[in-house]
């Protein structure tokens, strides 16, 4: 299985872009993977073409020794955007092999714990009010919110997660002083952001009824003072967990021990060696492991790291159709799975791009068995969507 070439592709995903690597044989099998380069990652795409000569020539079966050659040329700057482009292609090389063989991705990673995996539906409500134009209806009130909880139940989803909003004079917008909006580097949680994340929550369950569980992404909009300070709020509110990133993971256990809510996070960490921490400290119920950040093999090892320490894990994922079929396979082959995110507001065209759609039934995703990741980019389709600027 010698590998030809490697190559990158892009197309405009409405209000971001969607970032795919080519992965080519000499026997003219392709081995696609996803990519993200709008979530704080700007370059990977630069790395991934940097690193292909030397990728060009190996033998991508031995995908391991691939990745360990690569680690080695961009060992002083491990982690980060080498990290993702490194995963970018343990990706595709898995795709590849998968193909080459006439199996499934789930094969090469231990084979199925389970034929099944249960869902999450993602940023529920927020890219209704954070991106209205691409996701309809567009949600500008508590009607909305109750109205979105209610379709979740409707579509026998179990499980929903959804962000911080704050309403006044008429509007809804979404609290991420974490990125920016509003610009308040201090990111302090005042009392009417209280009051209006209360008032979204009961909204919420209003909506979906008792029994959607109902998941809190808080990401890095605060200090750890300002996390404290909204876990109080919320002792009485029924959570399935809350998320939280912090970069200190003394910090997240003192949040862990003083809050009454299971805490999830790590899904902005690349490496294994960046999870040992968390793990040590006891700072997370459960892990949050990005696949396509960290690459499916590697995600593999955090996943057994976690389970010895006695540690869920639930995907990352918030990308195009390819990616969550990544992180399905992941999902199928870990033992120690908590639940897996997914997106189920699309942009219009996201059917037009993938060969395959997720299969969901039931709030579930149903792991098909068919060779590869079971989807990939139309090449064809890419080219009529030229990538935003």
């Amino acid at each position: 299985m010698k590998i030809a070439s490697l190559e990158t592709r892009h197309c405009d995903a409405g209000w971001r872009n969607y970032h795919f690597a080519k992965l080519t044989t000499a026997d003219g099998v392709t081995g696609w993977s996803e990519f993200d380069e709008d979530f704080g990652s700007p370059g990977v795409t630069a790395a991934i073409e940097r690193l292909a000569p030397r990728v060009a020539g190996q033998d991508g079966a031995n995908h391991e020794r691939v990745y360990a050659d690569l680690f080695c040329a961009t060992r002083p700057a491990a982690g980060g955007v080498i990290g993702q482009a490194l995963g970018a292609i343990e990706n595709a090389l898995i795709d590849a092999k998968a193909k080459t063989l006439g199996v499934p991705c789930y094969a090469l990673l231990g084979g199925k714990v389970r034929d099944r995996v249960r869902l999450y539906w993602s940023h529920c409500a927020t890219w209704r009010i954070n991106h209205p134009e691409h996701y309809t209806p567009p949600i500008t009130d508590l009607a909305g919110v109750r109205e979105i909880g209610s379709e979740v139940r409707e579509r026998g989803f179990t499980a929903l997660k959804t962000n911080v909003f704050e309403y006044g004079d008429g509007t809804v917008r979404g609290w991420r002083p974490g990125f920016g909006t509003p610009f308040e580097p201090g990111r302090n949680v005042e009392r009417a952001t209280l009051r209006h994340l209360r008032a979204h929550l009961d909204a919420l369950r209003e909506g979906a009824g008792p029994d959607i569980d109902i998941l809190l992404d808080l990401n890095f909009n605060c200090a750890t003072e300002g996390y404290l300070k909204i876990l109080r709020e919320l002792r009485d509110v029924d959570l399935f967990w809350v998320e939280i990133d912090s970069r200190n993971p003394r910090a997240l256990s003192h949040i862990r021990e003083q809050g009454h809510h299971p805490i999830s996070s790590c899904e902005t960490l690349v490496g294994l060696r960046s999870f040992l921490p968390y793990f040590e400290r006891e700072a997370v119920d459960v892990a949050i492991v990005d696949a396509v950040w960290n690459g499916v093999w590697q995600g593999l090892k955090i996943a057994a790291s976690a389970e010895a320490y006695e540690v869920n894990v639930a995907p990352h994922n918030f990308y195009g159709h390819l990616a969550t079929m990544m992180n399905a396979h992941f999902a199928a082959a870990v033992p120690n799975l908590r639940i897996m995110e997914i997106d189920i507001d699309r942009i219009p065209w996201d059917s037009e791009i993938f060969t395959h759609t997720p299969p969901v039934e039931g709030g579930h995703l149903v792991l098909p068995d068919s060779p590869g990741w079971g989807t990939e980019p139309d090449e064809k389709a890419l080219e009529s969507r030229p990538p935003r600027g």
